[in-house]
């Protein structure tokens, strides 16, 4: 895999493309400020971006900026997002539209090989792969909405997806069956008003999607 890092932290992005070098990967840049980032992805089209959601010269949401231009311009990219705290706006900007192939990890993620090499595959094969605070974070500030007639368990449920996890990996942690896993994803788009789709990763956009904006 073809991979763009955009960080401005010089261990943290030292260590990634070590990481992800390591991992069989080919690192084909690495950037260090937000001006950097958008003509890097448009000339060397990786295969994925994992870009920092503040990147110099102001520390605001330059990556994150560059990563919804060079969807603009290459709308199949698959970026994966790292920020150090929860930052709701930013989650919702970069998976509104029903968009595939994103992911947003907090930073100490990374330190989680596994965990990180797995999200990152996840969203080049067009996947969603959502750090578990962010997911919790963008659940509970829902108010007075249709999420309310959600049972507890199928809350569960769509925490799960949300994280991107697939009907095998939601029914070994919750211990049910896969059976029972398809009955309450199916009531979950239903008592949300959401379409069901063939792909995973697409109704999981949906329903976050569906939950930053309404």
């Amino acid at each position: 895999m073809r991979v763009v890092i955009a960080e401005d932290n010089a261990l943290l992005r030292e260590g990634l493309v070590l990481l992800l070098t390591s991992a069989g990967h080919d690192v084909v840049a690495v950037l260090s400020a937000g001006p950097e980032i958008l003509p890097a992805l448009l000339e060397h089209r990786p295969d994925a971006a994992v870009l920092d959601v503040r990147m110099p010269p102001d520390y605001r949401d330059e990556g994150l900026r560059a990563a919804l231009a060079a969807r603009m311009e290459l709308p199949d990219l698959p970026v994966l997002v790292l920020s150090q705290y929860v930052e709701q706006t930013y989650a919702a900007e970069l998976l509104g539209g029903g968009a595939s192939g994103v992911g947003y990890l907090l930073k100490d993620r990374v330190g989680r090989v596994d965990e990180f090499l797995e999200a990152l595959d996840r969203v080049a094969a067009g996947g969603t792969a959502l750090d578990p605070e962010v997911v919790t974070e963008l659940l509970a500030r829902r108010r007075d909405s249709p999420l309310d007639s959600l049972t507890p368990r199928e809350l569960e449920v769509l925490k799960l997806m949300a994280e991107g996890q697939d009907n095998t990996s939601i029914s070994e942690t919750l211990v049910i069956t896969e059976r029972s896993v398809s009955k309450h994803i199916g009531n979950v788009f239903g008592k949300l008003g959401l379409p069901q789709s063939e792909s995973g990763h697409r109704r999981v956009v949906a329903v976050l999607t569906y939950l930053n904006n309404s």
